[in-house]
């Protein structure tokens, strides 16, 4: 695939021209519209680039494999397919919710590429699984997913304000359930497999590169003891719990969001605990 043809396949945008790179990706069912608060903060300090997984906002979908796509390892392979094509090192990755392990695995694989890692409400695994709590049984996961398959539109509407959080500002969650219903149903239901079916906990300790961990309270998505076990499993990491609640504090708290983005970035990146 050309240079022009990874760029338009996954909509990629650049912002800016001075200083690091800093990648934005977004999470499941959203696009890359969802860091518009965040952008502004660093585009006069970073070269910003933004992009849309297949099937998500305008990325193209027309040649979606089911099969490729069933595992997050084809989404970090389209990552660092961008990386390529815009010849991209020492790269600033922030990834939301299922891009945080996305963007691990793609600098376990190239690391040359990054520099570090901002994980926003990261999990390497949702299933609870004896001591390591991610947050749901596996049948609590087949039956969300088994309700995304059979009623797309009427899961958006249960989820997103689950997701959200921050019942009192109801516009949110009505961003995200339209950004869901956005989403081409086919990629919808197989990434939504390979985000919650996933269990990368043994990839953690392959990353060479620092990071950051941005814990949101009372995030039913990503609970506590998840941030707090990538924190104890990723060398050089930091671990910073937020005010912010819900699952997407780049859109419900951007300012507290980027202040922490900010601090860890001018930073020399080593771990604070």
């Amino acid at each position: 695939m050309t240079k022009a043809e990874t760029l338009s396949r996954f909509n990629v945008r650049v912002i800016g021209t001075n200083g690091p790179t800093l990648m934005l990706a977004h999470g499941f069912g959203c696009d890359q519209s969802m860091w518009r608060y965040v952008v502004p903060a660093f585009q006069d300090t970073h070269r910003i680039v933004l992009f849309d997984y297949i099937g998500h906002g305008k990325a193209d979908a027309t040649d979606f494999d089911v099969e490729r796509y069933s595992t997050l390892r084809a989404y970090s392979e389209d990552v660092l397919s961008i990386c390529r094509a815009l010849d991209l090192v020492n790269v600033q990755f922030v990834g939301h919710s299922v891009s945080a392990t996305i963007g691990i695995l793609a600098a376990i694989e190239e690391p040359e590429r990054f520099d570090r890692l901002v994980l926003v409400g990261p999990s390497p695994c949702y299933i609870n699984d004896d001591a390591y709590h991610g947050g749901f049984t596996r049948s609590q996961l087949d039956e969300l997913l088994g309700f995304l398959e059979e009623n797309p539109l009427g899961w958006s509407q249960t989820m997103a304000p689950a997701i959200m959080g921050n019942q009192d500002r109801p516009a949110l969650a009505q961003e995200l359930e339209a950004s869901f219903c956005r989403t081409d149903p086919r990629v919808a239901k197989s990434f939504a497999r390979a985000t919650f079916l996933t269990d990368h906990r043994a990839d953690l300790q392959r990353l060479r590169k620092p990071s950051l961990i941005l814990q949101c309270s009372q995030d039913v998505i990503a609970p506590q003891s998840v941030g707090d076990y990538m924190h104890d499993q990723l060398r050089d990491s930091t671990l910073v719990t937020l005010q912010a609640t819900g699952h997407c504090p780049h859109l419900s708290a951007p300012d507290e969001t980027i202040a922490a983005i900010r601090a860890y970035l001018q930073d020399d990146g080593r771990p604070h605990h």
